[in-house]
């Protein structure tokens, strides 16, 4: 007998845009009863991320007592609904974590780590177009949340994927516990209108490297001096990485649509209908997985056709670009001061050496493999810098002489925060420091990674000049 599904859809969005996935369910023997539709505000500036998953705690605890909804059952998200289900896991079951009554849960372009259209929402451009109808909201509390490299983005990390410094162990994925897969597609929208919010290395909305949940975090302690000292990579809650499936002719809408019957993602891309089918394919193998092993399985499978899919930018079909099957990655940026305060004035910069030699290299770096970097409108102490990983590995490191070696160093500069406080050195009224952050060809300091989300916590050392203190002998007064 198939499980009991329950399908929760994304920001601005309702239950109306599953029917055809619901129908695709059916079709597949999962009977119209044991199928649930979840509807959630998302739209009004009053509600977060927490409420709703505060308020999908208390219907879903209602629904077990009334034996409407089985004891155990899987989920299915689209876009904002995976920070929902990750915020009802974590809050609802944080002490408990392995009497969680969900086991499967098939992330669709989720928005784990942010959307870069949240921006977009919050502004003039999103009330008018997507506030119309609502008095002009658009549910800022929540794009808040959904908005690159957000405090929420952080703290919920930290919460169910990264252990920090000093932070608790839970795990709510693992081989008795959550099961969670990704699929997205990395094709932008085809259709006229929808062109104007594409982003290469995303689906239209969201980018695959924010979409897939294993991430990566790390603290740069720049107090230090000695490198082993000053890098501090926060350990992982996940047992294994999560299974993500990058598909290539996908898009944010599509994606919820296996047989493409809702006209609106009937889109001009040109796929065979084997890679139409897919996106079924896996949503079904996902149901299926029998236990951990197969779970496992589905890991190794799904990498390749993630990979199959990047091999598309050799040569890309008709009506797509290389650039859309590139692999991108993002870094999460925040610095502090000895205190943990934010610190907010401040410039990152990547480069080839500690000479910064190299300048074609390093201008290419900055041109073609930094496409992107956004401040958050929260905290301006947190930044997104977004990477085509592509034109990293077959670009930038093909511009360096031959014999030099293939590394990335991270400079961080930070401006002084008055006339008598400085930052690292005493002397000077802005200073920096530097750290290599990546080398090919040596897995143990390649830390950026293809795909993924890095959260990166910069401290820095806070210098008060000598007139802050000092003390007098009253011989001398």
């Amino acid at each position: 007998m198939a499980r009991q599904v329950l399908i929760l859809h994304g920001w601005s969005d309702s239950s109306r845009s599953f029917r055809s996935l619901a129908a695709f369910l059916s079709a597949n023997n999962y009977q119209p009863k044991t199928l649930w539709l979840g509807d959630y505000i998302s739209k009004d500036d009053d509600v977060r991320v927490e409420d709703v998953g505060k308020r999908m705690a208390e219907v879903i605890d209602v629904m077990i007592a009334n034996s409407e909804l089985d004891s155990s059952f899987d989920m299915i998200v689209h876009s904002t609904g995976s920070l929902v289900a990750r915020e009802w896991l974590t809050t609802r079951y944080g002490a408990e974590p392995e009497r969680c009554p969900m086991k499967r849960l098939i992330m669709l372009a989720p928005a784990n780590y942010g959307s870069k259209l949240a921006a977009t929402g919050k502004s003039f451009l999103g009330r008018v177009v997507k506030g119309y109808d609502n008095w002009f909201h658009t549910g800022k509390s929540m794009l808040d949340d959904l908005e690159l490299s957000s405090p929420y983005q952080w703290e919920l990390a930290r919460r169910d994927v990264l252990v920090s410094a000093g932070g608790d162990t839970t795990k709510f994925y693992g081989a008795d516990r959550v099961w969670p897969f990704v699929i997205v597609g990395t094709h932008p929208y085809a259709s006229a209108l929808r062109q104007i919010v594409n982003e290469n290395g995303s689906d239209g909305t969201v980018r695959v490297c924010a979409a897939n949940l294993n991430a990566r975090g790390v603290t740069l302690d720049f107090r230090e001096t000695a490198e082993d000292k000053m890098v501090q990579t926060w350990g992982t809650r996940l047992d294994s990485d999560v299974p993500l499936a990058v598909l290539p002719t996908r898009t944010h809408g599509s994606i919820v649509d296996p047989e493409r019957v809702d006209r609106d993602n009937r889109e001009d891309i040109a796929e065979t209908a084997e890679e139409k089918a897919l996106l079924g394919k896996l949503i079904l193998e996902a149901l299926a997985c029998a236990d951990f092993n197969a779970y496992q399985a589905i890991l190794a499978a799904w990498e390749q056709i993630s990979e199959a899919t990047a091999e598309r930018r050799k040569a890309p079909p008709a009506g797509s670009k290389a650039e859309y099957f590139h692999q991108y990655m993002q870094m999460n940026a925040q610095v502090v001061d000895d205190y943990r305060r934010p610190v907010t004035d401040y410039f990152l910069e990547f480069f080839s050496g500690t000479t910064k030699a190299y300048d074609e290299a390093n201008v290419y770096l900055h041109r073609e493999v930094i496409e992107d970097v956004k401040v958050n409108s929260v905290n301006a102490a947190l930044r997104n810098l977004f990477f085509d990983n592509t034109d990293l590995r077959e670009g930038y490191y093909r511009q360096l002489p031959k014999g030099a070696d293939p590394v990335v160093y991270l400079s961080l500069s930070a401006a002084s925060p008055g006339k008598n406080i400085n930052y690292f050195e005493r002397e000077k009224i802005g200073a920096k420091q530097e750290i290599p952050v990546h080398l090919e060809g040596d897995r143990t300091k390649r830390w950026l990674r293809r795909n993924t989300t890095h959260f990166v916590q910069i401290i820095i050392p806070r210098i008060p000049n000598p007139g802050v203190f000092k003390l007098t002998n009253y011989a001398n007064i």
